[in-house]
């Protein structure tokens, strides 16, 4: 697995009988992580490679398509979707590969997924299928809990402001407007200039955002600063976006982050 949100979810998919190799370490950057010349390598041998795609592992693709070049059979979480592009900022125009903040759409993946783990050599099909659908009843009870919990947000106040795009498949879920990002384009490894600041500070006043929301993968030392900068009290709130976090961190496994998220999110916007 390339990344360790899908590493997670691959691994309530297959249970104890098929080795899971996730890459991506937690807490990591899914669009600057990179891996070791051995597990370069593990890639090669792999029954099946799962990635995200639409363009996310920034650092990882060249091992990833030197693997499949190889003739390692390869699933592209991307594909399965419906894809959104970036509307605005540097990235506009492009795919944007944040589909698990809407859980519908990681729905979609799984179903797609599944016949693929199915196939692998030497596993019980039908333990398959019973964790397949097990974890399809999680994904659908989530994504009800999430409807649920943002229709108590205000049609006024259903205003999303984080470190860079993640969010627009959420926003389109569940009907909130992205106002904007300190980094306009799609990747943590752009940088803001100091014009898409004061631009972001004039919407956050101008929409009345209440709350900024700065990513556990990256500093919200901007965040801060940009919260700084606004003549209203707007609060800086850390979610669990692009990477699971390690045992106590409070985001282990997809789901928990997703509801983790949906709290505070529904805390900072209803304050």
């Amino acid at each position: 697995m390339s990344t360790n949100i899908l590493g997670d979810v691959v691994g309530e998919l297959v249970g104890d009988d098929v080795e899971v190799m996730t890459l991506m370490r937690p807490d990591a950057d899914p669009h600057s992580f990179e891996i070791s010349a051995q597990d370069a390598a593990r890639l090669r041998t792999a029954d099946l490679l799962v990635s995200n795609g639409l363009g996310l592992e920034e650092g990882l693709q060249q091992h990833l398509d030197a693997a499949v070049a190889e003739g390692v059979d390869s699933f592209v979480a991307g594909d399965a979707i419906a894809v959104l592009e970036y509307a605005s900022g540097d990235a506009a125009g492009t795919p944007d590969p944040h589909f698990w903040t809407d859980p519908a759409r990681m729905i979609d993946v799984v179903a797609a997924l599944a016949p693929r783990l199915s196939a692998l050599p030497g596993v019980d099909e039908a333990a398959i299928d019973a964790h397949v659908d097990a974890y399809l009843a999680e994904l659908a009870a989530l994504d009800d809990d999430m409807s649920s919990a943002f229709a108590g947000i205000p049609a006024g106040r259903r205003a999303l402001v984080t470190n860079h795009h993640v969010f627009g498949y959420l926003a389109e879920r569940f009907g909130f407007r992205v106002v904007g990002a300190a980094i306009p384009g799609g990747t943590t490894l752009a940088a803001p200039s100091a014009s898409d600041l004061a631009d972001l500070v004039s919407a956050i006043e101008e929409h009345g955002a209440p709350a900024v929301f700065a990513e556990s993968s990256s500093p919200d030392r901007l965040m801060r600063a940009l919260a700084d900068e606004i003549d209203t009290h707007v609060e800086v709130i850390e979610l669990y976006t692009e990477s699971l976090t390690a045992d106590g961190g409070g985001a282990e496994d997809y789901l928990t982050m997703m509801r983790e998220n949906t709290q505070r999110i529904v805390t900072g916007l209803t304050q």
